[in-house]
């Protein structure tokens, strides 16, 4: 349902496809907007969030029932207030739900909104339990606490049903950083990422998609041939504009004969 994805950054049925960026760049509206998008075509959605604040979530929650999303999307959700078990816990509980759809031949797409907050619950877990800290104070496994949730996706063939699950992963950055620890290992996990900047946001570009940033490795495989010929050379183009942009802001500098 956002031009900007569907040209781009195309993602398929089973695909694990990461949007990542900093607090208030719109990530929690894509994933909205998604869930509402899916409305009459068949899917179940479920909405797992992570560390938010109560308040959060109802609004949420009440945006959905307005637009009858409910319906089809159940919400799963381990507030900043409770305790941190909870929260690592909750994005297992979604998953789990949308394995029994995949394996009745249905189609799910879950959102986690955010890993991040997830895997400073297992810090403060790990930490508690005496086990070895490592890089950033984080267990030496953080990376399991993410690839065992991530691979749950899949499309199953259609010998066996044909169901799959959609993951939709957030992951919060620190001042657009996307090396960080967390961020990269669950670069490495996804099937690509949509970085949102915040300074295309600040600029008024909604959703903030940053393309020479985001990739997806399933590409046009995801895409009707319509769309194909039209996105084809669309991220050239815009490589070629973000360009010609920075160019003319030395105009100001050059004199007249130049």
């Amino acid at each position: 349902g956002l031009k900007a994805i569907d040209a781009l950054v195309p993602i398929g049925r089973g695909q694990r496809e990461l949007i990542i960026g900093d607090r208030q760049t719109g990530k929690t509206t894509i994933a909205i907007d998604t869930i509402l998008n899916q409305k009459g075509q068949d899917m179940i959605c479920i909405y797992v969030a992570i560390g938010q604040k109560e308040s959060t979530v109802r609004t949420q929650v009440e945006t959905l029932r307005q637009y009858g999303a409910l319906d089809y999307t159940i919400v799963v959700t381990a507030s900043a207030s409770q305790p941190s078990p909870l929260l690592f816990l909750a994005p297992y509980a979604g998953v789990a739900m949308a394995e029994e759809f995949m394996y009745q031949g249905k189609h799910v797409l879950i959102v986690y909104d955010d890993l991040s907050k997830q895997a400073v619950a297992y810090r403060e877990l790990s930490l508690l339990l005496r086990r070895p800290p490592g890089r950033e104070a984080f267990p030496g496994d953080v990376f399991y606490l993410h690839s065992r949730l991530l691979e749950r996706s899949a499309k199953v063939s259609d010998e066996l049903g044909g169901g799959s699950i959609t993951a939709l992963p957030f992951i919060e950055t620190q001042a657009g950083d996307i090396s960080a620890y967390i961020a990269t290992n669950v670069i490495s996990i996804t099937d690509g990422q949509i970085f949102l900047g915040d300074g295309l946001f600040n600029a008024g570009i909604r959703p903030a998609i940053d393309a020479g940033s985001s990739v997806s490795r399933v590409g046009g495989s995801a895409q009707i041939k319509a769309m194909k010929k039209v996105a084809g050379t669309l991220r050239i183009d815009l490589a070629s504009y973000r360009e010609l942009e920075a160019f003319t802001k030395f105009g100001s500098d050059l004199d007249a004969a130049t």
